[in-house]
């Protein structure tokens, strides 16, 4: 540049400065327009888009230049300098990273109209061309141009001051050469008014620096938009640009009234005017503007303070809702809030609190009245040390002096990195230790229960095993009388706290129907009569018609355990009455006797377990104290309620409870649920039938082994000796270790199982039996203490689950059945002409371990009975090729197969002749309407063991009547075969049990 000006204003011709200045103007424009298209390509966004028409702005110019150079006329030319500068225009307003808004960009034009009208008016209308005579009319687009870069020079200070620090200096730059093109416009227009213009002089510096400074400033690092040092201040202010353009407006204004007398041109004139409407409209523009940001920040405001009430809301109903006890305290240790739980608890209003000193306040004394010190409230320690506390006991003082027992945490309040306070949540454990009591009361009333029986069975069994009553058979025999009374007595101590239990858990499932009550009356009576002829008490009761929704078997019970209880405390030749008083939609039942009567304190104590109205009672009258406790707890399961009346000793008692009434003329209902919605009562087949079983029924192939596993060597003698009366080889051990050598060697069809011995306990052998190949099949039966539902993972591996006391039937019921479970790999032909019925048989009975050939055709099945030899055949009639007499005939002349086991599967009607002709070796016809494809797995499977002499049920019928309608629910088809229930014993529908 300073080359550059030495040349312009040396000693050269017009023309040699002329080429130059083009030349340099030229190349200058060439540099502004490849600089600010690399940076454009570098840069993204906003950016990019400012410095692209930064770039095409450049080109733009470069090309009015040479036109202006071609034609020989500058001003030629000044329509292309407008439109670059147009560019120059867009790319300002582009330049910040951040979009302003319209109005902002709006108003930034405006501020740039007034500021350029103003400059341009003073320094070319006001100063330099006051008073000269205007030798030429230059055309209108040489004022424009001045009127133009005024304008982008002034926009790109405004732009400049509302950017960020590190932006400004390529602004800078930018603004500098809009500066540069601003000057030489308006030489170019004082000179054009003189009367002409010419490249050559130092005026073209400017449009040349002008380019250079724009070309420059796209080199800056700054110039993509990237930030280079955000440790420098953000966001510039509009204010500096505001002071600016009304400064420069009033500076012209102020112009415009000293000239006012003298002549200016029409120029300056419309060139005022439009200063003005630029002021005007810019104003109009900030009062719209500002209106709007004042509405737009009062919604705002509005929107933000009901969103901050709802948060502040939302906290108080949450800290409302809890059903613990919270409250803060500052770091002074008073109390700053309080939930509505914590006010209930120390019955207070939180008014009556906030404020005071918590430690001083609520927390109870020692039990010697003596004040715990405050230097060791946990309190303290989290508002002075910042520790945390929880599940701190502690007893909390009620206004009104009652104490309460609490469970307490205690955090800090932290507010950056300082202790401000403390929250503190506690929960009253009233209940929880009222339960604990409870509990330890009935452990220890329990324990002593069981003890007493125990030590009488102990004692009397241990004088018999000494030999001592050896000579004494009287005594002997009543030794053993006490034995099995002690042993009765627990069993029933033993029952009665089950019950109660599953009452209380709410496990036990009521089959309510509608039931006559005279009807249950007479049931219970007749379970009490024996205890009341002992007595000498009469049992009596009124006539009654109504109807009740009740389980039949509980309110028996119910009433079984209010009579006795009345019978106990009757005194001889004295009545116990029953009667039953509708009342509404309820019936009230009444027990009525004439013994002691309950004192009025002890009217509810009764119905609490272990609860005796006198502590002799127990010893001289018999019970455990549990029997009403059950009672009360199955009428409140029916949704009736059970008290006691009594005027007190002496004058007999009256036990009350209320059950849901029916209407006796409705149509008896079948069970239903507690809810009272319709149930479906399944009855298991009873233990007894097991007992009919012979010893011939169990293995025509001989007695199968059973292995006993169990610590006590007693209860291997006993259980041994239950299963071999009924026809089992037996072979006991009392070691795990032991067991599991045995049962590998042994193979037996069935192992009797305790889990609980030292060493290696049943869990651990059953477990090895399942993991071992040869031995993971062989059917285990649970004989243990412990219920299924407290030894899930051993109950999901065994196949059946017995709890002790066991009763010898069910134990051999039970060994029997799961014995037959054995794993099945025979070979079955199944002869079907529907490809999809056939499919579906052939996957059922794969299921079951059976290896299955498909036939659909009598040709087909010849050809496969030459291939195998099965050891079942399931057979269609109708084929498409002949029907499956003519198989059968096949077979009959066939001396290897004339014996197979055969299962008519068909969908016509077989007579008795024709039943008689299709018999092979063991036959049963099975209907297609009456027996589905996935309950034919059971009779196959029936059938096999039957013909290997595996004592299956006989539910094939030998002689072929009865058994072909028949859809037997087979435990094959069963997912879950042995699911114990609550009571520890197994669960099964109708299985594989023979003739009954």
């Amino acid at each position: 540049m300073l080359v550059l000006a030495v040349v312009l204003a040396g000693p050269f011709d017009a023309a040699t400065r002329q080429l130059v200045s083009q030349s340099a103007l030229a190349a200058a424009a060439v540099f502004a327009s490849v600089s600010c298209g690399w940076r454009a390509v570098r840069s993204t966004g906003r950016r990019r888009r400012a410095w692209g028409a930064l770039s095409l702005g450049g080109i733009v110019g470069l090309l009015g230049n040479v036109y202006a150079t071609a034609v020989g006329d500058p001003s030629t030319g000044d329509i292309a300098y407008i439109a670059a500068l147009s560019l120059g225009v867009v790319g300002l307003a582009l330049f910040p990273t951040v979009r302003p808004r319209g109005q902002e960009i709006v108003r930034m034009l405006l501020d740039s109209v007034v500021v350029g009208g103003s400059v341009l008016y003073i320094a070319v209308f006001a100063v330099v061309l006051g008073g000269r005579d205007w030798t030429a009319q230059p055309a209108v687009s040489a004022y424009a141009l001045p009127v133009v870069d005024a304008l982008l020079a002034t926009l790109a200070v405004l732009v400049m001051t509302r950017s960020s620090a590190e932006e400004r200096v390529p602004l800078v730059l930018v603004g500098s050469g809009f500066v540069l093109y601003a000057v030489a416009d308006v030489a170019f227009a004082l000179f054009s008014a003189s009367g002409g213009f010419t490249f050559g002089s130092p005026v073209d510096l400017g449009w040349i620096g002008g380019y250079a400074a724009i070309a420059v400033a796209a080199r800056h690092p700054a110039a993509s938009g990237s930030p280079i040092d955000s440790r420098r201040p953000g966001d510039g202010s509009p204010v500096l640009g505001t002071v600016v353009t009304f400064s420069l407006f009033l500076a012209a204004a102020l112009v415009r009234v000293v000239r006012s007398g003298e002549g200016v041109p029409w120029v300056a004139d419309a060139l005022w005017v439009a200063v003005l409407a630029a002021v005007v409209i810019r104003q109009i523009l900030v009062v719209v503007d500002n209106e709007s940001l004042r509405h737009g920040l009062e919604r705002r405001v509005e929107d933000r303070t009901a969103q901050l009430r709802a948060l502040a809301g939302e906290r108080e109903r949450t800290l409302e809702s809890v059903a613990d006890g919270i409250y803060g305290v500052d770091a002074a240790g008073r109390l700053t809030f309080i939930n509505a739980a914590a006010s209930r608890t120390l019955g207070a209003t939180p008014a009556d609190l906030v404020g005071c000193d918590v430690h001083a306040t609520f927390h109870a004394t020692d039990a010697d009245g003596t004040p715990y010190p405050v230097e060791g409230c946990y309190i303290t320690e989290a508002v002075r040390d910042g520790v945390t506390t929880t599940a701190e006991q502690d007893v909390y003082l009620r206004l009104d002096g009652k104490e309460v027992p609490v469970e307490v945490t205690a955090s800090p309040l932290r507010d950056d990195g300082t202790i401000r306070g403390a929250v503190v949540v506690f929960r009253d454990v009233t209940e929880r230790r009222e339960m604990e009591r409870i509990k330890d009361e009935f452990v220890s009333v329990v324990s002593h229960e069981l003890r007493t029986p125990l030590t009488s069975i102990r004692g009397s069994l241990g004088l018999l095993d000494s030999g001592v009553l050896g000579d004494d058979p009287e005594r002997a025999q009543r030794m053993v009388h006490i034995a099995l009374t002690s042993s009765e007595r627990l069993g029933r101590l033993v029952d009665d706290i089950l019950d109660i239990e599953r009452m209380a858990a709410g496990s036990t499932q009521l089959d309510l129907a509608d039931h006559r009550v005279e009807t249950l009356l007479d049931s219970a009576e007749e379970q009490v009569a024996i205890l009341a002829e002992k007595a000498g008490v009469t049992l009596d009761h009124d006539p009654s018609a109504e109807v009740v929704s009740a389980d039949a078997d509980r309110i028996v019970q119910t009433l079984v355990n209010v009579l006795s209880n009345a019978v106990k405390f009757s005194p001889p030749g004295s009545a116990v009455r029953t009667s039953v008083v509708p009342v509404g939609d309820m019936v009230e039942v009444r027990v009525d006797d004439q013994g002691r009567g309950i004192p009025p304190d002890k009217l509810e104590a009764v119905f609490r377990r272990f609860e005796q109205v006198d502590a002799s009672d127990a010893r001289e009258r018999g019970g455990t104290g549990l029997g009403l406790p059950i009672a009360r707890s199955i009428v409140e399961r029916h949704g009736g309620r059970m008290w006691a009346v009594s005027d007190g000793e002496g004058t007999g008692a009256s036990l009350r409870f209320t059950l849901r009434r029916v209407d006796p003329h409705r149509a008896p209902s079948g069970p239903r649920t507690a809810d009272g919605e319709p149930a479906t009562r399944t009855h298991a087949p009873p233990s007894s039938l097991a007992a009919q079983e012979t010893a011939e029924d169990i293995d025509a192939a001989g007695p199968p082994r059973v292995v006993v596993v169990d610590d006590d060597p007693y209860v291997v003698d006993v259980l041994s000796t239950v299963l071999e009366e009924r026809g089992f080889t037996v072979l006991g051990v009392t070691d795990g270790r032991t067991a599991i050598e045995l049962i590998a060697a042994e193979h037996p069809a069935a192992i009797v199982l305790d889990l609980a011995m030292p060493g290696t306990d049943g869990a651990e052998v059953l477990a090895q039996v399942r993991r071992t190949a040869a031995t993971a099949r062989v059917p285990v039966v649970v004989v243990s203490g412990t219920r299924p539902a407290d030894a899930r993972e051993a109950a999901s591996l065994a196949d059946g689950w017995l709890v002790k006391p066991v009763d010898p039937a069910q134990l051999a019921g039970t060994v029997r059945d799961v014995a037959r479970r054995h794993p099945h790999h025979e070979q079955v032909l199944v002869v079907e002409d529907d490809d999809d019925l056939r499919r579906v048989v052939a996957t059922v009975l794969e299921s079951g371990g059976l290896a299955v050939t498909q036939a659909r055709s009598v040709e087909e099945a010849r050809q496969a009975l030459a291939r195998v030899e099965p050891d079942l055949l399931l057979l269609d009639l109708s084929l498409p090729d002949g029907t499956g007499n003519a198989l059968v005939s096949d077979l009959r002349r066939d001396g290897r197969l004339r014996q197979v086991p055969l299962v008519v599967y068909t969908g016509s009607s077989v007579g008795m002749q024709e039943r008689e002709d299709l018999r092979l070796g063991r036959t049963v016809f099975l209907a297609k309407e009456r027996t589905a494809p996935q309950a034919l797995l059971g009779p196959v499977l029936d059938l096999l063991d039957s013909v290997a002499g595996r004592g299956a049920p006989d539910r094939t019928d030998p002689d072929h009547r009865g058994t072909d309608e028949r859809q037997p629910d087979h435990p094959h088809q069963q997912g879950d075969r042995h699911r114990p229930d609550d009571a520890g014993s197994l669960r099964r529908r109708p299985g594989r049990r023979r003739g009954r």
